[in-house]
C-alpha cells in the first residue's frame, strides 16, 4: 500500500463531510404538519 493512504482518504472524507454539512445547514426546514381545511366543519 501507499504511504499515508489512511491519513489521506481521512482527510478526503473529512473534506466532504464538512461540505455535506454545510450544505445541509442551508436547507429550509420542512415541517410535516397536515394542512388545517378552511372549513372545520369538514
Amino acid at each position: 500500500m501507499a504511504d499515508n493512504f489512511l491519513e489521506r482518504h481521512r482527510e478526503e472524507y473529512e473534506k466532504r463531510k464538512q461540505a455535506w454539512l454545510r450544505k445541509k445547514k442551508h436547507l429550509p426546514m420542512l415541517s410535516n404538519k397536515p394542512n388545517k381545511p378552511e372549513d372545520e366543519s369538514l
